[in-house]
């Protein structure tokens, strides 16, 4: 039963590789909250759904601080 789940897993993150300047973030959070999900209940997809969703936020946030800090108008 694991095996199938692993196996569709890996596809999917191997297709959403394919768009990875979109997606910054996304495939190291679902990773990480893949397995996190399957550790807590069983809930694998539901982790990495989740993970994806909160690294593409923290990528994002990354970012922005960057850009500030480039144009000098970081906080003091």
């Amino acid at each position: 039963m694991k095996s199938p789940l692993l196996a569709v897993t890996a596809a999917l993150l191997m297709l959403g590789a394919t768009s990875a300047a979109d997606a910054k973030g996304c495939i190291k959070g679902a990773i990480v909250g893949g397995v996190a999900g399957h550790y807590a209940g069983h809930h694998g997809m539901l982790g990495a759904a989740a993970g994806c969703l909160y690294g593409r936020h923290h990528a994002k946030e990354q970012e922005k601080q960057q850009q500030q800090s480039q144009n000098g108008q970081g906080k003091l």
